[in-house]
This record gives structure tokens, C-alpha cells and sequence, in this order.
């Protein structure tokens, strides 16, 4: 009876400790799924973290990635423009060149034409169509020595119509038609101003001028033969046939200016009796 109460107590004592091993068993197994969900749940939010994170880098290497791109792109793009607005340019500058050229070979072509048909008024001796075409023809692309050439061909028949006019106007004065000599003369020096006949034209326009009576023309082309002239004889002339001017429209004080200067430097002129008896006579009236 003492064992088997022995053996009793013993098993209580076995289902107590049994209990209890139980109850630790349960908390432990509690605290373990405690544990375990916690673990869980700072997984979730470590891999959550942790998505979000990799989608932000993946974001940020994508957005780099996309901005290197486009830069590239866009400067791949610049060199693209700039090398095609520099073929444009090439391109509008040949054009403009081959124009211009084409435009210069138009023009020498022509050149050529009116040049040639100038020539042949020149080999007519057509003078007077020479001298009017010369003026439009210089504005061509001639060569240098065709622009020579013209210009003395002109130079050429300036001077014999020149001395033509120069002729026809001695004509007339040998007849006594004066405004036809007065014509011919101021042609004649329109035509070559620095022609050796030229000083004597002007005198014999200035002797035309007077018989037309009118002197305040002639004045002005005789002052300035009788102060210089190349040729001596024509000086003389100029300056006494100033002062007949002179006293023509009664100007006393400067025609004895001009006969004092006349006596003085032509002492061996054929006028200067002349010369003298009006300085004495113009002088005596005024």
C-alpha cells in the first residue's frame, strides 16, 4: 500500500512536471511563432525596403542612362546639322560661283561681240560712231591691251575729226561766215582739247566771237592764251586781240593794262604800232 501511494505520488509528480514541460513547451513554441512572425515581418519589410530601393536605383540608372543617351544624341544630332548646313552653304556657294563664272563667260562672250563689231567701225573709219561707242564699250571685260588698242583707235579719230572741224572753220573764215567758223572751232576743240592745233582754234574761235560781237565770250579764252600757251606767236595774238576786245565793250582800265603788258613783253610784234597808237588814244579819252 506504502509503494503503491509511493508509485501514485510519483506519477502525479511525473504529469505535474509533464504539465509543466507542456506549458513551457507551448510558451516556447508561442515565443517561437512570436519570433518567427516578427522575423516575417521585418523580412517583408527588409524585401519590401529592399524593392523599392533596387526600383529606385533601376529607376535612377535608367533615367541616367536615358539623359546620356540624349545627350549623345543631341550632340550626335548638332554635328548632323552642322555638317549639313556646312554642305548647304558649299553647295549654295558653288552654285553662286558657277552663276557668277557663267555670268562673266556671258559677258566676255558679249564683250567679245561688241568689241569685234567695234573693230570693224573702226577699219570703216566710221569716226564719229567710234568715239560715241567707245564710252559703252570701256565698261566691258576687255582685256587691257584691247582696252589700249580702243583708246588710241579713239584717241586717233578724236584727232582727225579734230583737225577736220579745225580746217572747216578756217574755211569759213576765209568767207566770211562766222557763226558757221564759230561752230566748227568749238567742235573741233570738244573734240581734242590738247591737240597742237587746239590753241590755235580757240584764238580763232575768240576772232569769230568778236565778229559776232560777242567779246565777254571771247575774253575768257583769250585771257588764258595770252598768260600761257605753247606757242608764242599765238600768245602774241591772244593778248592784242584781248585788248581790242577790251575796248570793244569799253572795260579802259583793263584794256591799257592789257596793251602796256603787250608792248612790254612783244616788243618785236607785228601789232605793236598798233599796240601803241590805242594805248596812246585810249589813253587820251580816258
Amino acid at each position: 500500500m506504502h509503494d503503491f501511494d509511493d508509485e501514485l505520488r510519483e506519477i502525479k509528480r511525473e504529469i505535474v512536471e509533464s504539465r509543466g514541460l507542456i506549458i513551457k513547451t507551448n510558451n516556447l513554441t508561442n515565443a517561437l511563432a512570436a519570433d518567427l512572425k516578427s522575423i516575417s515581418k521585418r523580412q517583408m519589410v527588409y524585401e519590401r525596403r529592399a524593392f523599392w530601393n533596387s526600383a529606385s536605383a533601376n529607376l535612377l540608372f535608367v533615367i541616367v542612362v536615358i539623359g546620356v543617351v540624349k545627350l549623345a544624341w543631341d550632340a550626335r544630332v548638332d554635328a548632323v546639322q552642322a555638317e549639313t548646313k556646312g554642305a548647304r552653304d558649299r553647295i549654295t556657294k558653288h552654285e553662286a560661283d558657277l552663276k557668277e563664272m557663267q555670268q562673266r563667260s556671258d559677258a566676255r562672250a558679249k564683250a567679245e561681240s561688241d568689241a569685234a563689231a567695234f573693230y570693224e567701225l573702226i577699219r570703216a573709219e566710221r569716226r564719229q560712231e567710234v568715239i560715241e561707242g567707245f564710252e559703252a564699250l570701256r565698261k566691258a571685260p576687255l582685256t587691257r591691251a584691247e582696252l589700249a588698242f580702243f583708246g588710241d583707235a579713239v584717241d586717233k579719230a578724236r584727232s582727225e575729226l579734230s583737225i577736220k572741224s579745225y580746217q572747216t572753220g578756217l574755211d569759213h573764215m576765209r568767207t566770211g561766215r562766222w557763226h558757221e567758223a564759230a561752230v566748227a572751232f568749238e567742235d573741233a576743240i570738244r573734240q581734242k582739247e590738247t591737240a597742237s592745233h587746239t590753241p590755235s582754234a580757240r584764238l580763232n574761235l575768240a576772232r569769230a566771237y568778236r565778229r559776232l560781237n560777242r567779246q565777254r565770250d571771247a575774253i575768257p579764252l583769250l585771257m588764258t592764251l595770252s598768260e600761257a600757251s605753247p606757242d608764242r606767236e599765238v600768245m602774241d595774238d591772244a593778248t592784242f586781240l584781248l585788248a581790242e576786245c577790251l575796248l570793244d565793250i569799253q572795260a579802259w582800265n583793263d584794256a591799257k593794262t592789257t596793251l602796256r603788258s603787250f608792248i612790254r613783253r612783244f616788243p618785236d610784234s607785228a601789232f605793236i604800232n598798233d599796240a601803241r597808237l590805242a594805248l596812246a588814244d585810249v589813253s587820251l579819252r580816258h
